[in-house]
Protein backbone atom coordinates (compact mmCIF):
# COMPACT_ATOMS: atom_id res chain seq x y z
CA UNK A 1 0.00 0.00 0.00
CA UNK A 2 1.63 3.25 -1.10
CA UNK A 3 1.26 6.02 1.46
CA UNK A 4 1.25 9.70 0.69
CA UNK A 5 4.08 11.67 2.25
CA UNK A 6 2.27 14.49 4.03
CA UNK A 7 3.79 16.27 7.02
CA UNK A 8 1.58 17.75 9.70
CA UNK A 9 3.35 21.08 9.34
CA UNK A 10 2.22 21.24 5.70
CA UNK A 11 -1.48 20.49 6.28
CA UNK A 12 -3.80 23.39 5.47
CA UNK A 13 -7.46 24.16 6.14
CA UNK A 14 -9.92 22.12 4.00
CA UNK A 15 -7.13 19.90 2.69
CA UNK A 16 -7.86 16.23 2.01
CA UNK A 17 -5.35 14.24 4.04
CA UNK A 18 -4.00 10.73 3.56
CA UNK A 19 -0.96 10.37 5.82
CA UNK A 20 0.97 7.99 8.06
CA UNK A 21 1.09 9.44 11.57
CA UNK A 22 1.73 8.37 15.14
CA UNK A 23 -0.89 8.31 17.89
CA UNK A 24 0.28 10.42 20.82
CA UNK A 25 -3.02 10.30 22.70
CA UNK A 26 -6.37 8.59 22.13
CA UNK A 27 -9.59 8.43 24.11
CA UNK A 28 -13.29 7.81 23.65
CA UNK A 29 -15.55 10.75 24.53
CA UNK A 30 -19.25 11.48 24.10
CA UNK A 31 -21.14 14.20 22.30
CA UNK A 32 -23.88 16.11 24.11
CA UNK A 33 -26.30 13.65 22.55
CA UNK A 34 -24.44 10.74 24.13
CA UNK A 35 -22.85 9.44 20.92
CA UNK A 36 -19.27 8.16 21.30
CA UNK A 37 -16.49 9.73 19.27
CA UNK A 38 -12.74 9.16 19.08
CA UNK A 39 -10.51 12.00 20.27
CA UNK A 40 -6.91 11.85 19.04
CA UNK A 41 -3.65 13.72 19.10
CA UNK A 42 -1.53 12.69 16.12
CA UNK A 43 2.09 13.54 15.53
CA UNK A 44 5.06 13.29 13.22
CA UNK A 45 8.52 14.82 13.25
CA UNK A 46 7.12 18.17 12.10
CA UNK A 47 4.47 18.67 14.79
CA UNK A 48 1.13 17.60 16.26
CA UNK A 49 -2.51 17.90 15.25
CA UNK A 50 -5.81 17.17 16.99
CA UNK A 51 -8.15 14.74 15.25
CA UNK A 52 -11.72 13.56 15.75
CA UNK A 53 -13.50 10.48 14.40
CA UNK A 54 -17.25 10.97 14.72
CA UNK A 55 -18.37 7.69 13.17
CA UNK A 56 -17.32 4.11 14.06
CA UNK A 57 -15.36 5.55 16.97
CA UNK A 58 -15.06 2.38 19.02
CA UNK A 59 -13.94 0.28 16.05
CA UNK A 60 -11.31 2.83 15.06
CA UNK A 61 -10.07 3.14 18.65
CA UNK A 62 -9.06 -0.53 18.68
CA UNK A 63 -5.96 0.20 16.61
CA UNK A 64 -5.10 3.55 18.17
CA UNK A 65 -3.04 2.69 21.21
CA UNK A 66 -0.45 5.17 22.40
CA UNK A 67 2.54 5.04 20.08
CA UNK A 68 0.69 3.21 17.29
CA UNK A 69 1.54 4.20 13.74
CA UNK A 70 -1.58 4.49 11.60
CA UNK A 71 -2.70 5.54 8.15
CA UNK A 72 -5.17 8.38 8.61
CA UNK A 73 -7.64 9.62 6.01
CA UNK A 74 -9.80 12.66 6.45
CA UNK A 75 -10.13 16.39 5.93
CA UNK A 76 -8.47 19.27 7.75
CA UNK A 77 -10.76 21.90 9.22
CA UNK A 78 -10.23 24.94 11.41
CA UNK A 79 -12.03 24.84 14.76
CA UNK A 80 -11.66 27.77 17.21
CA UNK A 81 -8.59 28.93 15.25
CA UNK A 82 -6.95 25.52 15.63
CA UNK A 83 -6.48 23.07 12.78
CA UNK A 84 -8.05 19.64 13.30
CA UNK A 85 -8.56 16.51 11.26
CA UNK A 86 -12.04 15.13 10.72
CA UNK A 87 -11.14 11.46 10.36
CA UNK A 88 -12.97 9.20 7.92
CA UNK A 89 -10.70 6.18 8.20
CA UNK A 90 -7.81 4.74 10.22
CA UNK A 91 -5.75 1.66 9.40
CA UNK A 92 -2.81 0.18 11.32
CA UNK A 93 0.64 0.25 9.71
CA UNK A 94 3.02 -2.71 10.05
CA UNK A 95 5.96 -1.92 12.32
CA UNK A 96 8.74 -3.64 10.38
CA UNK A 97 9.88 -0.58 8.47
CA UNK A 98 8.85 2.18 10.87
CA UNK A 99 11.56 4.74 11.58
CA UNK A 100 10.86 6.61 14.86
CA UNK A 101 12.63 9.60 13.32
CA UNK A 102 9.71 10.01 10.93
CA UNK A 103 7.35 10.63 13.83
CA UNK A 104 9.45 12.10 16.62
CA UNK A 105 11.46 15.30 16.44
CA UNK A 106 15.17 14.49 16.12
CA UNK A 107 18.43 16.31 16.46
CA UNK A 108 19.26 18.55 13.52
CA UNK A 109 22.88 17.43 13.88
CA UNK A 110 24.50 14.28 12.52
CA UNK A 111 24.21 11.66 15.25
CA UNK A 112 27.18 9.67 13.96
CA UNK A 113 29.42 12.75 13.93
CA UNK A 114 28.31 13.72 17.45
CA UNK A 115 29.01 10.20 18.67
CA UNK A 116 32.53 10.26 17.26
CA UNK A 117 33.25 13.62 18.88
CA UNK A 118 31.83 12.37 22.18
CA UNK A 119 34.09 9.30 22.15
CA UNK A 120 37.06 11.47 21.28
CA UNK A 121 36.42 13.61 24.36
CA UNK A 122 35.96 10.48 26.48
CA UNK A 123 39.39 9.29 25.36
CA UNK A 124 40.89 12.56 26.67
CA UNK A 125 40.23 11.66 30.32
CA UNK A 126 43.67 10.89 31.75
CA UNK A 127 42.79 9.50 35.17
CA UNK A 128 42.75 5.70 34.66
CA UNK A 129 39.97 5.05 37.16
CA UNK A 130 37.65 7.75 35.81
CA UNK A 131 38.45 6.76 32.21
CA UNK A 132 37.54 3.16 33.07
CA UNK A 133 34.26 4.30 34.63
CA UNK A 134 33.27 6.27 31.53
CA UNK A 135 34.29 3.33 29.34
CA UNK A 136 32.17 0.99 31.47
CA UNK A 137 29.10 2.82 30.18
CA UNK A 138 29.95 3.73 26.61
CA UNK A 139 31.88 0.63 25.54
CA UNK A 140 28.57 -1.27 25.73
CA UNK A 141 26.92 -1.04 22.36
CA UNK A 142 23.44 -1.53 23.78
CA UNK A 143 23.97 1.35 26.23
CA UNK A 144 25.55 3.60 23.62
CA UNK A 145 22.75 2.89 21.13
CA UNK A 146 20.18 3.90 23.75
CA UNK A 147 22.28 6.95 24.62
CA UNK A 148 22.25 8.07 20.95
CA UNK A 149 18.47 7.61 20.74
CA UNK A 150 17.33 9.09 24.04
CA UNK A 151 15.90 12.58 24.48
CA UNK A 152 17.41 14.81 27.16
CA UNK A 153 13.94 15.82 28.36
CA UNK A 154 10.30 15.19 27.54
CA UNK A 155 9.37 18.75 26.64
CA UNK A 156 11.94 21.35 27.70
CA UNK A 157 15.39 21.24 26.10
CA UNK A 158 16.78 18.71 23.61
CA UNK A 159 13.42 16.89 23.72
CA UNK A 160 14.01 14.79 20.62
CA UNK A 161 15.79 11.72 19.28
CA UNK A 162 19.50 12.21 19.79
CA UNK A 163 18.86 14.96 22.33
CA UNK A 164 20.68 13.29 25.22
CA UNK A 165 23.80 12.77 23.11
CA UNK A 166 23.63 16.33 21.74
CA UNK A 167 23.17 17.87 25.19
CA UNK A 168 25.83 15.74 26.89
CA UNK A 169 28.29 16.45 24.10
CA UNK A 170 27.59 20.18 24.43
CA UNK A 171 28.19 20.07 28.18
CA UNK A 172 31.37 18.01 27.72
CA UNK A 173 32.72 20.45 25.10
CA UNK A 174 32.03 23.36 27.44
CA UNK A 175 33.72 21.47 30.29
CA UNK A 176 36.79 20.91 28.12
CA UNK A 177 37.05 24.61 27.28
CA UNK A 178 36.33 25.93 30.77
CA UNK A 179 38.90 23.56 32.31
CA UNK A 180 41.44 24.92 29.83
CA UNK A 181 40.88 28.45 31.11
CA UNK A 182 40.92 27.75 34.86
CA UNK A 183 43.84 25.57 36.05
CA UNK A 184 42.25 25.12 39.49
CA UNK A 185 39.59 22.85 37.95
CA UNK A 186 40.13 19.09 38.12
CA UNK A 187 39.56 18.51 34.40
CA UNK A 188 39.20 14.73 34.62
CA UNK A 189 36.59 14.96 37.38
CA UNK A 190 34.66 17.69 35.55
CA UNK A 191 34.77 15.81 32.21
CA UNK A 192 33.56 12.60 33.87
CA UNK A 193 30.76 14.49 35.58
CA UNK A 194 29.81 16.18 32.31
CA UNK A 195 29.63 12.85 30.48
CA UNK A 196 27.70 11.03 33.21
CA UNK A 197 25.58 13.80 34.74
CA UNK A 198 22.44 12.73 32.81
CA UNK A 199 23.19 9.02 32.42
CA UNK A 200 20.20 8.29 34.66
CA UNK A 201 17.92 9.49 31.87
CA UNK A 202 18.47 6.12 30.21
CA UNK A 203 16.38 4.73 33.08
CA UNK A 204 14.18 7.80 33.59
CA UNK A 205 12.59 7.46 30.15
CA UNK A 206 10.98 4.44 28.53
CA UNK A 207 12.28 3.47 25.09
CA UNK A 208 10.18 0.34 24.59
CA UNK A 209 7.56 2.32 22.68
CA UNK A 210 7.34 5.78 21.29
CA UNK A 211 6.51 8.56 21.82
CA UNK A 212 8.95 8.57 24.73
CA UNK A 213 7.54 8.81 28.23
CA UNK A 214 8.71 8.62 31.82
CA UNK A 215 9.31 5.19 33.25
CA UNK A 216 7.94 4.24 36.65
CA UNK A 217 11.41 4.65 38.14
CA UNK A 218 11.76 7.97 36.37
CA UNK A 219 8.68 9.38 38.02
CA UNK A 220 9.30 7.85 41.45
CA UNK A 221 13.07 8.37 41.75
CA UNK A 222 14.32 10.76 39.05
CA UNK A 223 17.37 10.75 36.83
CA UNK A 224 19.89 12.15 39.31
CA UNK A 225 19.41 9.40 41.89
CA UNK A 226 19.06 6.78 39.15
CA UNK A 227 22.30 8.04 37.62
CA UNK A 228 24.15 7.77 40.93
CA UNK A 229 22.88 4.21 41.36
CA UNK A 230 24.13 3.32 37.86
CA UNK A 231 27.53 4.93 38.50
CA UNK A 232 27.97 3.17 41.84
CA UNK A 233 27.04 -0.17 40.28
CA UNK A 234 29.69 0.20 37.58
CA UNK A 235 32.27 1.53 40.06
CA UNK A 236 32.11 -1.68 42.12
CA UNK A 237 34.09 -3.44 39.40
CA UNK A 238 36.73 -0.69 39.14
CA UNK A 239 39.14 -1.21 42.02
CA UNK A 240 41.27 1.78 41.04
CA UNK A 241 38.54 4.29 41.79
CA UNK A 242 38.86 5.63 45.32
CA UNK A 243 35.98 6.34 47.66
CA UNK A 244 36.79 10.10 47.90
CA UNK A 245 36.80 10.46 44.09
CA UNK A 246 33.54 8.52 43.79
CA UNK A 247 31.95 10.74 46.46
CA UNK A 248 32.98 13.89 44.56
CA UNK A 249 31.61 12.49 41.29
CA UNK A 250 28.38 11.53 43.06
CA UNK A 251 28.15 15.09 44.37
CA UNK A 252 28.51 16.47 40.82
CA UNK A 253 25.62 14.34 39.58
CA UNK A 254 23.32 15.08 42.53
CA UNK A 255 23.97 18.83 42.50
CA UNK A 256 24.04 19.59 38.78
CA UNK A 257 20.61 21.28 38.74
CA UNK A 258 22.02 23.76 41.22
CA UNK A 259 19.02 24.33 43.50
CA UNK A 260 16.67 22.24 45.63
CA UNK A 261 13.59 23.60 43.85
CA UNK A 262 15.06 22.43 40.53
CA UNK A 263 15.38 18.87 41.80
CA UNK A 264 18.91 18.70 43.18
CA UNK A 265 19.05 16.92 46.57
CA UNK A 266 22.20 18.90 47.42
CA UNK A 267 23.64 22.26 46.36
CA UNK A 268 27.01 22.52 44.56
CA UNK A 269 29.78 22.56 47.17
CA UNK A 270 32.96 22.01 45.16
CA UNK A 271 34.40 23.98 42.26
CA UNK A 272 33.68 21.34 39.60
CA UNK A 273 30.05 21.09 40.79
CA UNK A 274 29.55 24.84 40.37
CA UNK A 275 31.01 24.68 36.87
CA UNK A 276 28.90 21.66 35.88
CA UNK A 277 25.72 23.36 37.07
CA UNK A 278 26.47 26.50 35.05
CA UNK A 279 27.46 24.77 31.81
CA UNK A 280 24.55 22.31 32.01
CA UNK A 281 22.14 25.22 32.40
CA UNK A 282 23.89 27.18 29.64
CA UNK A 283 23.57 24.37 27.11
CA UNK A 284 19.92 23.77 28.03
CA UNK A 285 18.99 27.46 27.81
CA UNK A 286 20.74 27.97 24.46
CA UNK A 287 18.85 25.01 23.02
CA UNK A 288 15.51 26.17 24.43
CA UNK A 289 15.78 29.77 23.22
CA UNK A 290 17.24 28.74 19.85
CA UNK A 291 14.33 26.38 19.21
CA UNK A 292 11.84 29.13 19.99
CA UNK A 293 13.51 31.20 17.30
CA UNK A 294 13.59 28.37 14.77
CA UNK A 295 9.86 27.80 15.25
CA UNK A 296 8.95 31.49 14.98
CA UNK A 297 6.35 32.46 12.36
CA UNK A 298 8.03 35.71 11.35
CA UNK A 299 11.48 36.99 10.46
CA UNK A 300 13.49 39.39 12.58
CA UNK A 301 13.38 39.96 16.32
CA UNK A 302 10.06 39.87 18.14
CA UNK A 303 8.61 39.00 21.53
CA UNK A 304 7.74 35.38 22.17
CA UNK A 305 4.68 34.23 24.04
CA UNK A 306 5.12 34.32 27.82
CA UNK A 307 7.48 31.52 28.86
CA UNK A 308 6.08 30.29 32.14
CA UNK A 309 9.08 28.15 33.01
CA UNK A 310 11.41 31.16 32.65
CA UNK A 311 8.87 33.65 34.06
CA UNK A 312 9.38 36.13 31.23
CA UNK A 313 8.82 36.98 27.61
CA UNK A 314 11.81 36.43 25.33
CA UNK A 315 13.03 38.60 22.48
CA UNK A 316 13.73 36.02 19.79
CA UNK A 317 14.49 35.90 16.10
CA UNK A 318 14.12 33.26 13.43
CA UNK A 319 17.60 32.56 12.02
CA UNK A 320 18.17 33.20 8.31
CA UNK A 321 18.12 30.09 6.13
CA UNK A 322 21.93 29.97 5.94
CA UNK A 323 22.12 29.80 9.76
CA UNK A 324 19.47 27.13 10.18
CA UNK A 325 21.93 24.25 9.77
CA UNK A 326 22.20 21.42 7.32
CA UNK A 327 19.82 18.46 7.17
CA UNK A 328 20.82 15.58 9.39
CA UNK A 329 22.24 12.51 7.68
CA UNK A 330 21.58 10.51 10.84
CA UNK A 331 24.61 8.34 10.20
CA UNK A 332 25.28 5.95 13.07
CA UNK A 333 28.60 4.56 11.87
CA UNK A 334 31.30 4.85 14.54
CA UNK A 335 35.01 5.12 13.79
CA UNK A 336 36.41 1.70 14.79
CA UNK A 337 39.61 3.43 15.92
CA UNK A 338 37.79 5.00 18.84
CA UNK A 339 39.34 3.07 21.71
CA UNK A 340 36.46 3.61 24.13
CA UNK A 341 34.42 1.00 22.23
CA UNK A 342 36.92 -1.71 22.97
CA UNK A 343 37.06 -5.03 21.14
CA UNK A 344 34.52 -7.75 21.92
CA UNK A 345 32.10 -5.38 23.61
CA UNK A 346 28.51 -6.58 24.13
Amino acid sequence: MKMKKIRIADIRDRQEVDAVLMVKEASIAETKAGKPYLRLTLMDASGEIAARAWDNAEAMAAGCGKGAVVRVRGQAASFRDQLQLKVSGIDPVAGDNIDPGDFMPKSPNDIGAMAREFLKLADSINDPALAALVAAFFRKRKTFTAFKTAPAAKSMHHAYIGGLLEHTLGVAMLADRVAGIYPAIDRDLLMTGAMLHDIGKLAEFSFDTFPFDYSEAGRLVGHMVLGVEMIQAEARDIKAISDPVLKRLTHLVLSHHGRHEFGSPVLPMILEAFVLNFIDDLDAKVNYVSNLGKNADEDGYHLSEYQRNLERFLFIRRPPAEEAGTPETNSTEIDPRQKILWHNTP
